[in-house]
């Protein structure tokens, strides 16, 4: 069966769509406009009751969440494509590590900066320059862990690409297109190192080419 990816414009859709590519296997992406409201459509709800971005259906089988999603199919198809976890229970300890880390300290102030500077029209915010400020210095903080990480390590967990790479790149995106912050990557000499290596894969060229950013 081909996995429906709803959503694939945004960013968070981004990160199953890369891993979907990453571990070859084959999807049909559903165009859902968030500005429109289509996210919370009765059709939509049934497969995401938070109206949230993004939901995958497989079959019978229907997930939401990204990174649930892409540890699901990291692990179902542990065989095919790119091993993303890695070989050992140690390495996947890592991995799901800086998968938390992702998640919990660098997309927060990131996103904040997103809505704040990109979508503030569309979403009716009004930019707060303070809270702006507040959250570049917040990211600007985790990033000084991960350069001092990169300085020994090319890849988060190790010497190999892994889901805690991948779930960085779609709002990692955001900070050199968008949000005008590329200097917090650049800045950081191992930081923009490893930048340019994930941010290269073809894997995530390929998603950006067919689904560009609603910037």
């Amino acid at each position: 069966m081909v996995v429906k990816v709803y959503g694939p414009e945004y960013a968070s859709s981004k990160r199953v769509l890369v891993c979907l590519v990453e571990k070859e296997i084959e999807f049909e992406a559903v165009d859902i406009n968030l500005f429109k409201g289509e996210n919370k459509s009765l059709d939509y709800l049934k497969l995401q009751p938070f109206g949230l971005l993004p939901a995958i259906q497989d079959g019978d089988y229907t997930l939401y969440e990204s990174r649930a999603i892409i540890r699901y199919y990291a692990e179902k198809y542990r065989s095919q494509g790119t091993e993303l976890f890695g070989k050992t229970m140690e390495e996947k300890g890592k991995v799901e590590q800086w998968l938390e880390v992702e998640a919990h300290n660098f997309q927060p102030p990131l996103y904040t900066l997103v809505l704040h500077i990109v979508f503030s029209s569309k979403m009716g915010i009004t930019p707060d320059q303070n809270v702006i400020q507040e959250n570049e210095v917040k990211l600007g903080k985790v990033l000084d862990i991960y350069e001092e990480r990169l300085s020994t390590s090319k890849y988060l967990v190790g010497d190999f690409f892994s889901l805690a790479d991948l779930s960085h790149l779609p709002f990692g995106y955001y900070l050199l297109n968008g949000v005008g912050k590329g200097y917090m990557i650049r800045d950081r000499k191992h930081v923009s190192a490893w930048w340019d290596v994930i941010s290269n894969r073809p894997s995530w060229k390929k998603v950006v080419q067919l689904f560009p950013y609603p910037i």
